[in-house]
């Protein structure tokens, strides 16, 4: 079937980009012209302190393509990210970080790739080169993902995509964007995504990806997505039950016949009461916080609040 919406809407993700906003916002365009493809750019601030949001609605008001939103607070790309497809009028939408970490010729074979009748295309990284600690990390985080949860990463993972409208409208309409993770939740839709590599370019600066934001998206992306957890409580308890019927008879053998020895060891009453009571106790504890993680989603889940708020343009008022 025949696309009408040819418009590519390219989600600019801005966080104190006030020194490359002006310059990256004309070279998306221009590029995208060069390309002849019809394009919106949605400058998504995701609650910069600094003079950005004023930066992108004055272009905004230059460029009729340009359209300018800002975030009440700081929410994480993963949020901004559903903030942009909730606003966005193309026909497909990818998203672009202000420091062109996907560089514009992937976005442009993507919108080829879209063009022939893929709906959703994900870019992975064929290379990295955060450091040695970094990358372990991330390799170990997706290699987990994979093993445990119910979507499928590509090789050293994916945190974008391009996606047709079909997929955006239910993202918008069907997601709840709150304790999750836009990339996981496109994933599991289906869609028969299709995967292409690229070397991630190196930029310069400290990154704002602090470790609290990591930690936090890789807890919601995990129990998002993975009952494991849960299936880990019933198996562990299996275990101890089963581990415990072992137990008894040989302790109780070594009680009345080897004089409290088990394997040449003293076992005194004592002893073997705290070895049980700290290993049952550290269990149960365990145990609870995995449903506690699970329980606090949920009460954040019905409480029904947004996952964020879009701030009304000052000129709106």
């Amino acid at each position: 079937m025949p696309r009408t919406n040819k418009m590519l809407s390219v989600i600019l993700l801005s966080y104190f980009s006030s020194s490359r906003l002006d310059s990256v916002s004309k070279e998306i365009l221009d590029y995208m012209d060069n390309e002849n493809i019809p394009v919106e750019l949605i400058i998504m601030d995701d609650g910069s302190k600094d003079d950005s949001p004023e930066i992108a609605r004055k272009l905004a008001k230059k460029n009729p393509r340009i359209k300018a939103y800002q975030l009440s607070r700081n929410y994480t790309t993963n949020y901004s990210k559903f903030a942009g497809l909730s606003v966005c009028e193309g026909g497909c939408a990818v998203f672009v970080p202000d420091d062109l970490q996907r560089p514009l010729d992937l976005v442009v074979k993507m919108y080829r790739l879209w063009e022939q009748g893929h709906q959703l295309i994900v870019d992975y990284r064929s290379s990295r080169d955060d450091g040695m600690i970094n990358d372990f990390f991330s390799n170990m985080y997706y290699s987990i993902m994979n093993a445990f949860s119910d979507v499928t990463f590509p090789p050293g993972g994916a945190d974008g995509f391009l996606a047709d409208r079909e997929v955006i409208d239910i993202i918008n309409t069907k997601i709840h964007p709150i304790n999750t993770s836009i990339m996981v939740e496109a994933l599991r839709l289906g869609f028969d995504p299709v995967f292409i590599p690229h070397p991630r370019p190196k930029t310069d600066g400290k990154s704002r990806w602090t470790f609290k934001k990591k930690w936090r998206l890789a807890t919601d992306t995990f129990f998002t997505s993975s009952s494991f957890p849960i299936k880990l409580i019933s198996y562990l308890g299996l275990m101890s039950f089963v581990f415990s019927l072992i137990m008894i008879p040989i302790v109780a053998y070594a009680k009345f016949f080897l004089d409290d020895k088990l394997f040449g060891f003293s076992i005194p009453g004592w002893t073997s009461t705290i070895i049980i009571i700290t290993f049952f106790s550290g269990l149960i504890l365990f145990c609870m916080g995995i449903l506690a993680e699970y329980i606090w989603r949920i009460f954040e889940e019905v409480k029904g609040r947004p996952g964020f708020i879009i701030r009304k343009n000052p000129e709106e008022e």
